[in-house]
């Protein structure tokens, strides 16, 4: 015997769990609200650095507040309160919209052209991971792109690629536009660089919801691979687009001998991230653990150059990477007398 059920009924079945799901979460404007700013007040960890006063920010965004507004409305007041802390790590994310603050690096040259960079890469580069290489015609300088520390690269693919250099007189490392990703990739590249241990720098932790409840700070000591290592002059290119990740490779990269940080500040980023949950649902990720150069001071605003370069209209007019062009003669004159 079959029994017909209709289809009024099976829609109210399938129905029924995600009720259940979508009744966990409370859609109150002001709940959310109090439960963001609680999340950030505990656990935020650079208010005293960037001077933020997270009461009058309260009060401030607490009189737009309104128990009536929409989710979306709820979703710009959320965002517009994040972007005064000026943090690049800090980000709203609901399923319709992601917050992000980006006046980090709006404010700064480029300083990198993808076309010109063609110039330069050609077509016949090779891949390996996720980085781009080449030697760079009319020289004996090899060329490496890393556009991001989220794509893998694996220590095989580095063996390759520093045999492929093997007669080269110097390298070149584009981190121009990299704007983070996995520190296990920043480690596994730098430590290919170092001929003996090095303090990277420290890492501090929270220790209780008050903003000035941290740690002591916690050693990061870097060790040579135990693969393939670089020796010779390197040279690494910045821009204000080199954040997070990237921030920390140019922290160790800059204590090595033989390297060279050369182009524009980079865009900072020096702190961990954590991720909340609000109660509607929507995730918040911001900065909650310090990390520290070296000497104990933070790297959260950016690190400078060794040698400052921008580009310069002229070179670009004649499809030249200034930076690109500035490393070349570093590395040269570096190894003139070899």
């Amino acid at each position: 015997m079959k029994i017909r059920v209709p289809y009024f009924l099976i829609f109210l079945i399938l129905l029924l769990p995600g009720c259940d799901k979508a009744d966990r979460y409370i859609a109150s404007p002001r709940e959310n609200f109090e439960a963001l700013w609680h999340i950030i007040d505990e656990h935020y960890c650079f208010f005293e650095e960037k001077g933020v006063d997270w009461e009058v920010v309260r009060r401030k965004y607490e009189r737009q507040l309104s128990d009536t507004m929409n989710r979306y409305e709820l979703f710009d007041l959320l965002s517009d309160m994040l972007a005064e802390l000026k943090d690049g790590h800090t980000n709203l994310v609901s399923p319709f919209n992601t917050a992000r603050y980006w006046a980090w690096f709006e404010d700064y040259p480029r300083n990198f052209n993808a076309d010109i960079q063609r110039n330069y890469l050609g077509t016949r580069y090779g891949i390996a991971g996720g980085i781009r290489y080449v030697k760079l015609p009319g020289t004996e300088i090899g060329y490496i792109y890393y556009g991001s520390f989220s794509s893998a690269v694996s220590e095989t693919n580095l063996d390759e690629i520093f045999y492929f250099f093997r007669t080269c007189r110097g390298l070149i490392i584009d981190v121009r536009g990299n704007g983070g990703g996995a520190l296990t990739n920043v480690e596994r590249i730098a430590s290919r660089f170092l001929s003996e241990p090095i303090r990277a720098g420290y890492i501090v932790h929270k220790t209780g919801p008050g903003h000035s409840d941290f740690s002591e700070p916690y050693p990061v000591d870097l060790r040579p691979s135990t693969h393939t290592r670089w020796r010779r002059p390197t040279v690494v290119l910045t821009n204000r687009h080199s954040y997070s990740a990237t921030n920390d490779f140019i922290n160790v990269m800059r204590r090595i001998d033989r390297v060279v940080i050369l182009g524009d500040r980079t865009g900072g980023g020096g702190g961990m991230p954590f991720s909340s949950e609000l109660p509607n649902g929507w995730q918040v990720r911001f900065s909650a653990s310090p990390l520290l150069d070296a000497d104990k001071r933070s790297i959260e605003s950016g690190i400078d150059p060794d040698i400052r370069v921008d580009m310069t209209k002229a070179d670009m007019d004649r499809g030249k990477d200034t930076m690109i062009e500035a490393a070349i003669r570093n590395i040269r004159e570096r190894t003139k007398d070899e």
